[in-house]
């Protein structure tokens, strides 16, 4: 018999190896009626900072017979596994293979799954393999020059594979089960399954993008490096293959999963005739303090630091235009977030050791499209392009960081030149006035934001906070439309939007799951493809 037990508190310091015996304490078991646990739920409870507590939901298995009591605290019902939906494949025949455009979460869990089942996809990537793509990274931060197909967006893992690489997500069900235990599967830590904020270190990224390529490979999957989409072939209504910066590919299925940043892709697309609208989507700045400042604040006690690292937050400030903070990185480091040449933007990561002095948030504000002209499918491109022009060429165009300290920004006053501000973005840095790299309704909700949530900080959160900025790829600010039913592009047989790209996702474990969805579909419909 399976049961679930919820709402188990357990000082953080017990070790998890003691939790049967204190959960068949609580229900009147004796622990040799238990055959076995697993940890469902885990999540820490840091309202009372001296008294810092992880919330537990645990799946037992006990014989029939055993009668279990249910203490008030704790909430205790019948279990059932939730069962993931793996198809058998569809009888009409498939004519080529499928191939996938690129290799983000999205084109990475969709070319996983469909090789499992024996399809046997291409993957384009415009970018190259983590092999090449981290030391062009490294160059780029020692002051190199910008790669515009291999970069901190572009190649094998998309944007996923050197931002933070937290695995939090608002949805739950059976494929989110799936794609966690797919990443432990490939290298990630078995926690990945059950922690309520798990986080893969952006260092442990490539090797789990290289290792779910070698499976897929092994499967009869296919890579193929600095292979551009640059068109689409349609014949009534039909897919009939794709033109690339590497020649024609012949393929009558394909799914696009082309991340965020992909603009001269949405163009693209949107020449073809494919249905693209403008959406609402986030931007606004970075902010880093001293990791120190956001330990204290949350940690009462010195040990809990040892116990469980670096400290993070998240923090909303209702108002007319809601400002919350988005991917905190303890311990972390200010990056880049370019894609094209002559242009700056910024986001955030941390290593799975959370080492560095440093904590920083994406802090940003919903826009939506009737601020930013909705009349053009592009329109929220076309303001990302010039707000991180604009960027660029205020710091004096070689890809430093505007920077300016908070109680600055929040009296409209400019920095000096000359003034010190911290920072841990490596390329350097210049201070200047953030005001003038954003909209006017996301620096007004910005300003009005910042103060109450230095109140919920008990005035802790401010006084040695930098602002970095600007960050413009929070979202996707486009939509590529689908069949709600087929998750194809209406009236275009054969083709997928995934992912954050088609705006249907928001993060690593949603972009993958929308792509896992996507194949889902394919092997519903088609059987495998005969041709090699």
């Amino acid at each position: 018999m399976l049961f679930r037990v919820a709402n188990l508190r357990s000082p953080v310091e017990l070790p998890e190896v003691e939790l049967p015996s204190r959960v068949c304490q609580m229900l009147g078991l004796k622990v040799t009626e238990l055959r076995s646990w697993k940890i469902l739920r885990k999540s820490l409870d840091a309202r009372q900072r001296h008294t810092l507590q992880f919330v537990y939901s645990l799946i037992l298995d006990v014989p029939d017979t055993t009668a279990v009591k249910a203490p008030e605290e704790l909430q205790v019902d019948a279990y059932h596994e939730k069962v993931f939906f793996d198809p058998d494949p569809g009888s009409r025949p498939l004519k080529s293979r499928p191939v996938i455009v690129g290799s983000g979460p999205a084109g990475l869990l969709a070319g996983y799954f469909l090789s499992l089942k024996g399809y046997r996809p291409i993957i384009l990537e415009r970018g190259q393999a983590v092999k090449e793509r981290v030391p062009a990274i490294r160059r780029f931060d020692g002051g190199g020059a910008h790669d515009r197909e291999n970069n901190y967006l572009f190649g094998e893992g998309g944007a996923g594979c050197f931002s933070d690489g937290k695995l939090t997500c608002r949805i739950t069900g059976s494929d989110v089960d799936w794609v966690l235990r797919s990443f432990v599967d490939c290298g990630g830590r078995p926690s990945l399954v059950y922690e309520h904020r798990p986080h893969l270190g952006s260092n442990k990224l490539p090797l789990i993008c290289r290792n779910y390529r070698r499976r897929i490979e092994a499967l009869g999957g296919e890579y193929r490096f600095g292979c551009r989409l640059e068109g689409l072939r349609i014949i009534d209504g039909q897919l009939q293959g794709l033109e690339t910066s590497s020649g024609f590919v012949d393929t009558s299925h394909c799914i696009l999963a082309v991340g965020h940043s992909a603009r001269d892709t949405y163009r693209m697309l949107l020449d073809a005739g494919l249905p693209l609208r403008a959406k609402a989507f986030q931007l606004g700045l970075r902010i880093e303090q001293p990791q120190s400042v956001v330990n204290d604040h949350k940690y009462g006690r010195p040990e809990y630091l040892q116990q469980l690292g670096a400290a993070d937050y998240s923090l909303v400030a209702k108002g007319e235009r809601d400002l919350f903070t988005f991917c905190m990185c303890a311990g972390g480091l200010v990056i880049p977030s370019i894609s094209g040449p002559n242009t700056f933007c910024s986001n955030g990561m941390s290593n799975s050791r959370h080492d560095t002095p440093f904590a920083n948030s994406g802090l940003v504000v919903t826009l939506e499209p009737d601020l930013f002209g909705s009349s053009h499918p592009l329109a929220g491109v076309e303001l990302q392009q010039h707000y991180e022009a604009k960027a660029f060429a205020m710091t004096g165009g070689n890809y430093t960081a505007p920077v300016q300290r908070a109680d600055d920004f929040l009296n409209d006053r400019t920095p000096a030149v000359t003034q010190a501000i911290p920072s841990s973005y490596q390329r350097g840095t210049k201070p200047m006035n953030l005001a003038d790299v954003l909209p006017r309704p996301v620096l007004t909700a910005i300003r009005k934001g910042l103060p109450v949530m230095d109140r919920k900080w008990k005035g802790q959160y401010l006084p040695e906070a930098v602002l970095v900025g600007p960050e413009m790829r929070g979202s996707s600010p486009v939509r590529i439309d689908r069949d709600r039913e087929t998750w194809q592009v209406p009236g275009l047989s054969g083709v997928y939007p995934v992912g954050e790209g088609a705006g249907y996702a928001g993060g690593i474990v949603t972009a993958a799951v929308d792509g896992l969805r996507a194949a889902r579909k394919l092997v519903e419909t088609f059987t495998q493809p005969s041709d090699a």
